[in-house]
């Protein structure tokens, strides 16, 4: 029910993805029953089925709304049932700061976790990078960042089948002395985890892919993320204009127009669907507002895949590890 194109678009990826070859599971969709029932195609999917709530947590509701009044909404109702295992993964389109805070509240967070953190990835001259954190945490302290790299480097590992991936703490210099005083301070915590810690890296690096994990606090890493995602509108629009400037050149944009297009493909956030909140004791995939029904689909795919490839037992092995005996 939430999300700006909704239901619309959440019933149709998840259509989409019932009727996709890979789809090998249920998926539940939840939310007021007749809405849902006439974007649904007749006869319904076998692996499509639904749970009536009467509630909506709005995309303008406050979070201390959706907390206090909105508990038979369906998102909150959805995190209940998740985390009493009816269901094992989650995702939603929906107000992204009631997500995160009604994760955290009704979900919990791994043992060990003091701050869950959204990863998202970023395409690079290697491949995809992972930028964790993204935009749950504006302030983190050294010992955050420090976990970040640990639970960035294991959903890489895992998500993408990269062994040791290289974890990069983004600083304003190389040396281990540059940054602020959270970042030197988190240098020889990240140092000393069990991740393959290749030290500082510049804002260059990350599309250089230096490193396959970028790890910095969440005020820099929604930055990061929001230039990031203007950066293909930017290439279209420039393109245009030099097609505008007459016929020889319109030509030309137009023989390049599916390399072109496959260059912004690595940048389109519907080919992952959604960013992981990583460190709450389930699986939540946080989606765009504007989610169109493909970027639904994999978000519902990329929650399968955390789900099977155990990215959240791994977390709580390794979190588990770090603790100091008492």
């Amino acid at each position: 029910m939430g999300g700006d194109h909704a239901p619309h678009n959440v019933v149709q990826g998840a259509v989409d993805c019932a009727r996709d070859p890979r789809c090998d599971f249920q998926i539940l969709l939840i939310g007021q029953d007749d809405a849902i029932r006439a974007h649904l195609p007749d006869p319904i999917p076998s692996n499509i089925s639904i749970r009536h709530t009467d509630e909506i947590v709005a995309m303008k509701d406050s979070i201390s709304v959706a907390l206090k009044s909105r508990r038979n909404s369906s998102m909150y109702r959805a995190l209940e049932w998740h985390r009493d295992g009816d269901v094992q993964g989650f995702i939603s389109a929906g107000n992204t700061g009631a997500m995160m805070a009604l994760s955290t509240l009704i979900l919990g967070r791994l043992p060990g976790v003091e701050r869950p953190s959204i990863g998202t990835f970023l395409p690079s001259a290697k491949g995809p990078v992972l930028l964790i954190d993204a935009g749950a945490n504006v302030d983190s302290k050294p010992s955050h960042l420090a976990q970040f790299g640990i639970m960035g480097s294991i959903y890489t590992e895992l998500m993408l089948r990269r062994e040791r991936p290289k974890v990069g703490l983004l600083n304003v210099g190389e040396e281990e002395s540059k940054g602020n005083d959270a970042c030197i301070a988190a240098w020889p915590l990240l140092k000393a985890a069990p991740i393959n810690f290749i030290g500082n890296i510049e804002g260059r690096d990350i599309l250089k892919g230096t490193a396959d994990v970028v790890v910095c606090d969440g005020f820099t890493g929604n930055i990061i993320l929001k230039f990031a995602e203007s950066f293909p509108g930017l290439l279209k629009s420039k393109f245009y204009e030099y097609a505008a400037l007459g016929l020889f050149k319109k030509l030309w944009v137009g023989l390049i127009a599916g390399t072109i297009k496959k260059m912004i493909k690595d940048w389109d956030y519907q080919e992952y669907g959604g960013v992981p909140l990583l460190g709450v004791n389930g699986v939540s995939i946080i989606g765009h507002g504007s989610s169109s029904p493909k970027a639904i689909m994999n978000m519902i795919f990329a929650a399968k895949n955390m789900v099977d490839r155990r990215v959240n037992e791994t977390i709580r092995e390794a979190m588990a590890s770090q603790q100091t005996p008492t």
